[in-house]
């Protein structure tokens, strides 16, 4: 039997994260995403060498930073280019439970020209969070006529 590239239950991508508390953060994630942990290696000091969860069918890997091995957290440079999608049935209660969690909001709810409905969050460890629910399927023609619509009406979008 060989082994499989991908292992089962595992993307093509999958987001690892570098935050200043791994610990604090899968609790964060637990509260404001409903993930669920998979597992942990714990590290020196109680650091945490490894960690996975899962968020609706996506894995997550994470990890506390450690600076002397170039591995180093959103808050370590200020903030984090990368930005990570969440697609749910119900954006806006997700929504209100990342804010109930600590979630800082970037980016209030609201319906996007593209058929999504989404809001943005900052999470306390520095990572930013799109949420969302696809509510229209839309062509790629609709979706151009309705962004050139928003740009005519000095809209910027998401």
């Amino acid at each position: 039997m060989s082994v499989k590239a991908q292992p089962d239950g595992y993307h093509s991508v999958t987001p690892y994260l570098i935050t200043h508390d791994a610990a604090a953060a899968i609790e964060f994630y637990k509260k404001a995403f409903g993930a669920t942990e998979l597992m942990r290696l714990p590290g020196p000091g109680g650091k945490v060498m490894h960690a996975e969860i899962k968020i609706g069918d996506s894995p997550v890997m994470l990890a506390d930073e450690f600076p002397e091995m170039g591995a180093k957290s959103a808050k370590a440079f200020g903030g984090s280019p990368l930005h990570l999608m969440i697609y749910t049935e119900d954006c806006d209660a997700i929504f209100a439970q990342a804010i109930a969690a600590g979630a800082t909001e970037k980016k209030p709810m609201t319906d996007q020209f593209y058929g999504d409905r989404s809001g943005a969050v900052e999470d306390p460890f520095g990572h930013s969070w799109t949420i969302a629910s696809h509510t229209e399927d839309l062509s790629p023609e609709e979706i151009d006529r309705r962004f050139q619509e928003m740009m005519k009406q000095g809209g910027g979008g998401e």
